[in-house]
């Protein structure tokens, strides 16, 4: 059996341009023409494949809150069913996505509030249950923790392994090699969430 993984479409090939474009220079700082030179195609092929940039940016962030959200309940699912364990598999999953996707936190922290009302909805509908995903987990790993304060630590969790793109941005110093980086995320995100039991 092949391990190799699939070699990603031409929409997929454009979606990933297109989000480091856009983190890069903004969204209103990058064309099609930019975007379909990066993936080999004339600006105006792009069109075969979205509707323009708008469609792109909603199918970037409405897609990347899917895929938070399919991963986590897989993940809880899949897992032994110790919380310790099921917290544990919902860090690696959200380090996954915070050190491969970091255009995409970018895009999110400035962009979000361009896409048409539904699609921002639909984005916040998504993210308000990958939370409870993890507050459940969280409250049943600390039992005595009162509610708020589970939730209000899942969020201080995101905010620092959501902070990757920052990462680098300071005396051009750049994010440790993958392994450390994802070694140093583990240890701080199991650190605040053990501060529960304190």
């Amino acid at each position: 059996m092949s391990t190799r993984a699939a070699a990603p479409t031409r929409r997929e090939q454009i979606l990933k341009e297109a989000a480091r474009l856009f983190a890069e220079r903004g969204f209103h700082g990058v064309g099609v023409d930019e975007i379909g030179a990066a993936v080999g195609i004339s600006g105006p092929g792009l069109y075969r494949h979205f509707a323009g940039k708008d469609a792109m940016l909603a199918e970037l962030l409405v897609g990347i809150s899917e895929r938070l959200l399919t991963g986590g309940r897989y993940r809880v699912a899949e897992a032994s069913g110790e919380p310790a364990e099921v917290l544990a598999s919902l860090i690696d999953g959200h380090i996954d996505f915070a050190l491969d996707d970091r255009p995409l936190i970018t895009l999110h922290d400035r962009e979000l509030d361009r896409l048409r009302d539904e699609d921002r909805k639909l984005v916040r509908q998504l993210q308000r249950q990958y939370v409870e995903l993890w507050v459940d987990v969280v409250r049943q790993l600390h039992p005595g923790a009162p509610e708020a304060e589970a939730r209000a630590a899942v969020h201080a969790v995101f905010g620092l392994l959501n902070s990757t793109p920052h990462l680098g941005s300071a005396h051009g110093a750049g994010l440790p090699g993958r392994d450390a980086a994802e070694s140093l995320l583990r240890r701080l995100a199991h650190g605040a969430f053990g501060a529960l039991s304190n």
